[in-house]
Parts: C-alpha cells; sequence; structure tokens
C-alpha cells in the first residue's frame, strides 16, 4: 500500500458519503472502487465502478457508512485527496480535490499529475 500509515488515502465529505451509501444500497453493493486511467486531454481521467467486493490489493477507506476502493495503480495519485458530492443548477456529480493534480483541462474532466509520482513506484 502506497501512504502514510494510519492515515487514510482518501477523505471523503459528509455529502459525498451520503451520496456513495445511496448509491450502495441502491444495487446492494459493497461500494465504489476508484481508479485512474490514461485518457482525456490533460492525459489521465478519474474512474468510478461498483464493486461486490474489494480485491486484496485495494485500499479501503470507510468513512460514515460510505465504501470506496482505491485501485492499487492509482494509490501514489489519490494520496491526500479530498472527494466531494456538489449540486449545481446545471449539474451534479463527485468531485476530487487532489492535491497531487498539477494540471486540468477546461471541462475538469481530465488531470495531469506530477510525472514524477509514476517513477516513484
Amino acid at each position: 500500500m502506497f501512504g502514510i500509515p494510519g492515515k487514510q488515502a482518501v477523505t471523503i465529505t459528509p455529502k459525498a458519503a451520503e451520496q456513495i451509501v445511496r448509491l450502495m444500497k441502491i444495487g446492494s453493493h459493497a461500494g465504489l472502487r476508484i481508479g485512474v486511467k490514461k485518457g482525456g486531454c490533460a492525459g489521465m481521467e478519474y474512474t468510478m465502478d461498483y464493486v461486490d467486493e474489494s480485491d486484496s490489493n485495494d485500499e479501503v477507506v470507510e468513512q460514515d457508512g460510505a465504501r470506496v476502493m482505491i485501485a492499487p495503480m492509482a494509490q501514489m495519485f489519490l494520496f491526500g485527496t479530498e472527494i466531494d458530492y456538489e449540486v449545481s443548477l446545471l449539474e451534479s456529480g463527485f468531485k476530487f480535490r487532489n492535491p497531487n493534480v498539477v494540471d486540468a483541462c477546461g471541462c475538469g474532466e481530465s488531470i495531469k499529475f506530477d510525472e514524477t509520482l509514476a517513477t516513484e513506484r
């Protein structure tokens, strides 16, 4: 696992936890797996998938009844991230406040990480 012993890899705001719990109940899922993949104009994109069980290599974060599994390849990129859920007049969705992001595209769907993170593994 990547990170500091005793410190959660990500934090989940109360609004995000409420939404994750709601999604877990709708499909009777064990939680959400968060990852990153190559794509978008800035180079990387976040992924979120329903999961019925965690993988042994996942970092599991539980907060206020919400369960988030962080895929192994994403752990170094997501450490220190706050996950929030925002609702506005035009859109609603999860927002990632990630200190490891060095650039993002204009729409906010694609991000770029410090290239040294990939070499620290």
